[in-house]
């Protein structure tokens, strides 16, 4: 086995890289790899990410969480793509701040291995631009039925819906409304709950 690397300076940001590169990584700060590309993730999270992250934990247990499905919180190492093939082959790893799957086979002792039901984004200044736009196409290419992007700073949340293969845009959710699942209607409550 190839030796651990500690220092993120030391890679070739212009290089492509695998699952298998992944572990043998051992930084202090998180990155997530994408088609192979490594991303850096924004510095720690700020007290108002981690509240609305605390919230929506609580929300979770009590209604996805008791009925059998798994929910899991960032960091959380999710593979996506073909995970069945051996680590050098995947070359997608990503950390969402939530992520919900119900089923078996969908999760290992490493992490996720196939697409949750639902994956929640809670946008951080320096990870705006990617949850909307890559981390959009990987999810809705890997068949995640549904995609929150809470936007903290104007207390809204987009939600997108699979629908043939392609993520179908709901109405926003803003502050004094309610915030219902298309995949699980359990899964309601009021926004302000979170904010």
């Amino acid at each position: 086995m190839s030796e651990l690397i500690y220092d993120i300076n030391e890679l070739d940001f212009n290089k492509l890289y695998s699952y298998a590169d992944y572990l043998r990584w051992r930084f202090e700060e998180r990155v997530e790899l994408i088609r192979g590309q490594i991303f850096r993730m924004s510095p720690a999270p700020t007290k108002y990410h981690q509240q609305i992250s605390f919230a929506l934990s609580g929300i979770f247990y009590n209604s996805v969480y008791q009925k059998g499905c798994e929910v899991f919180a960032a960091p959380f190492d999710l593979r996506l793509g073909k995970t069945n093939e051996s680590n050098e082959f995947i070359t997608t790893v990503v950390q969402p701040d939530f992520c919900i799957f119900c089923g078996e086979n969908k999760t290992d002792y490493q992490g996720g291995i196939a697409a949750p039901d639902l994956i929640v984004e809670i946008l951080s200044p320096g990870t705006s631009k990617k949850d909307k736009t890559l981390k959009f196409d990987l999810y809705e290419e890997n068949g995640v039925r549904e995609y929150w992007i809470i936007d903290p700073s104007d207390k809204s949340v987009l939600i997108y819906v699979a629908e043939n293969g392609k993520f179908i845009g709901k109405k926003p959710v803003t502050e004094g409304d309610i915030l219902s699942s298309f995949i699980f209607p359990e899964l309601k409550f009021e926004l302000a709950l979170i904010f």
